[in-house]
């Protein structure tokens, strides 16, 4: 599929969806819809293990919703495909990392929250600024609260205040910080950890993963429990344990 406002670039089991809008990448409803499009077409992709987002340039991941769309008319369509793009963040039912190259702000901060993980340059900050506007995140007063806990969903939400790359590391909204130097390398690095990996065992893991944030632990581990004879008596399943039984590197069927 053609699309206008970002790249898709597949690579050794990576796809790398690209807002292509510098300098400040600043997302509107096309974008979005994009996106969510984007994470559709991945999905059907077995080819593809990992996906991940960036920014195009070096200046920033994106800064954030375009405000003229939060206006008028604009703003009930806006909602709808900016949310959307959260539920296709995890029905792209492979592990998303976002690789934060940059100012990462209002609804691009919540992107990266929505990923599973992200790396992030040094040079990066990260923020929600809307509060400052007069009005307040709705996908970050989801999300953080998850991710960051309590406190820090407060401090951040209600102050409007940005912090950089290595707090935002720190407090878990970033899984590592690289300096701006060794990004690109880093960053195909990090993807690298996970791509070597089956594709299958890392979709059937990150489904037991979000099951599981929402259950209690009884209900988790039983859950788990049931998950495991079906997985072990797989083909890959078979192949990783014989793999390494046999000290070599496995061959995954997918």
């Amino acid at each position: 599929m053609a699309f206008k406002k970002i790249l898709l670039e597949k690579k050794e089991g990576a796809a790398t969806i690209t807002i292509n809008l510098p300098p400040l990448n600043i997302l509107d409803i096309v974008t979005l819809e994009e996106m969510s499009q984007a994470l559709a077409e991945l999905k059907e992709d077995d080819e593809v293990k990992v996906v991940a987002i960036t920014g195009s340039g070096d200046k920033a991941f994106s800064a954030g919703v375009a405000v003229g769309d939060h206006l008028g008319d604009k703003l009930p369509k806006m909602v709808e495909v900016f949310h959307k793009l959260f539920v296709s963040l995890i029905e792209v039912d492979k592990p998303t990392i976002a690789l934060v190259n940059g100012l990462a702000l209002g609804g691009g901060c919540e992107i990266v929250a929505g990923c599973d993980m992200a790396v992030a340059s040094d040079k990066a900050k990260l923020g929600q600024p809307e509060i400052k506007l007069g009005v307040y995140p709705p996908p970050a007063s989801v999300l953080f609260p998850r991710i960051l806990g309590r406190q820090k969903a407060f401090e951040l939400i209600l102050s409007g205040d940005s912090i950089s790359a290595k707090e935002a590391e720190r407090i878990g909204l970033v899984t590592k910080t690289v300096p701006a130097a060794e990004f690109k390398k880093a960053s195909e690095e990090f993807i690298k950890r996970f791509t070597a990996n089956s594709g299958l065992a890392l979709t059937q893991a990150r489904r037991a993963l979000y099951r599981n944030f929402d259950l209690s632990f009884n209900d988790a581990l039983e859950a788990t429990g049931a998950d495991a004879t079906m997985v072990m008596a797989g083909e890959n399943s078979v192949e990783g344990l014989s793999a390494f039984l046999e000290k070599r590197k496995p061959i995954w069927i997918r």
